[in-house]
């Protein structure tokens, strides 16, 4: 999967443009992401050298000046397996 955002910005080595503010997740070869949102109507710009997994902010991807990630985008590609999922600690008798 690749990577559709709202806006862009270009890092201090100014090598490749990367992804800024609300960012969506991209198949190449399509005209809207993954959760459906049309690419033109929705003013995203496409990142095709910027994986969809890489813009998480706590690894250090790319995902420095990114804002929002779409939830629905994030179910399908299966990201943020890393968290703790819910368990219960004190069940009632």
């Amino acid at each position: 999967m690749r990577t559709a955002a709202s806006g862009s910005w270009v890092p201090d080595d100014g090598v490749s443009r990367l992804p800024a503010g609300e960012v969506h997740a991209w198949e190449p070869g399509r005209n809207a992401t993954v959760c459906g949102v049309p690419l033109r109507r929705a003013g995203l710009a496409r990142f095709p050298h910027v994986e969809f997994s890489d813009l998480d902010a706590l690894t250090g991807g790319s995902g420095d000046r990114v804002r929002w990630t779409c939830p629905r985008c994030l179910a399908t590609t299966g990201g943020r397996r890393t968290l703790r999922r819910w368990t219960r600690t004190g069940p009632r008798p």
